[in-house]
């Protein structure tokens, strides 16, 4: 089975992000690195190949960059990579991602794509939508947010744990399945891993490769933009009670006073 995995290249959390003069998520001054949740997606890929045949293709959509999320990806186990690299994406909302993505595989694939695995989510946008427009724009059923994943006899299943259910799920490929990350641990990438990679193809295409007019995608086509931000305020030290044997009473009015109790 020849599986396609879209990834994403995303600020660090634990860098200091803002954002570009135009609203814009700030992505060149900032150290970047394959989205979390996307290794798992990567993760369960190299699974279901490594179990049967077939070969796992990564495909993201970024600055020069992003390259360096194929590049773990590729670490990982998987056989190649794809990578949209285009000036006019810059300021795309996920209505148009989904639209370079949904290109971008059927270019990968001949138009015949066999299963399309995603993340959660973005660990910088986080809205989890960019699936369900996927599957739509490739006319495929979607199978997302699994916490379970199996795919045999031309039929993935899963399941979906929430904090009030559990449901299952089934559905014939192909499909566009995404999974959380309660569904098991990615791997680190090996020494030999890390040599491989060097060796394995990565392909950089512009929107005219893929057929896309750049007035269907960036920040003036974006439905949806950042009108205005601020830095978060520093942390304020917190009250100190001392306990003089009415610490309980204080701090009962502490949380009293805060309308917490």
């Amino acid at each position: 089975m020849n599986i396609v995995v879209c990834v994403k290249y995303v600020p660090d959390a634990q860098a200091d992000r803002t954002f570009n003069e135009d609203n814009t998520t700030d992505r060149s001054n900032v150290d970047g690195l394959l989205s979390e949740l996307d290794e798992y997606a990567v993760e369960e890929a190299l699974k279901i190949v490594e179990a049967g045949e077939g070969e796992v293709t990564v495909v993201t959509v970024g600055p020069e960059a992003a390259s360096d999320a194929i590049k773990k990806a590729l670490q990982m186990g998987a056989h190649k990579g794809v990578h949209v690299l285009d000036d006019a994406i810059h300021g795309s909302d996920a209505p148009a991602t989904s639209l370079v993505l949904a290109e971008a595989i059927k270019k990968a694939t001949d138009g015949k794509p066999e299963l399309v695995l995603m993340g959660l989510a973005s660990t910088d946008g986080t809205m989890s939508v960019v699936p369900a427009m996927l599957a739509e724009r490739l006319g495929l059923p979607q199978v997302t947010q699994l916490s379970t994943l199996e795919v045999a006899d031309g039929v993935v299943k899963g399941r979906r744990d929430s904090d009030v259910a559990s449901d299952s799920f089934e559905s014939p490929l192909p499909a566009v399945v995404s999974v959380t990350d309660q569904i098991s641990e990615p791997r680190y990438p090996s020494f030999k891993g890390i040599m491989a990679a060097k060796k394995k193809p990565v392909e950089t295409w512009s929107l005219a490769d893929l057929g896309v007019d750049t007035g269907q995608v960036g920040l003036d086509n974006a439905a949806t933009k950042v009108l205005s931000f601020q830095a978060r305020p520093p942390r304020e030290q917190g009250e100190i009670v001392t306990d003089e044997g009415d610490g309980g009473t204080k701090l009962a009015e502490f949380l009293a006073k805060a309308k917490l109790i």
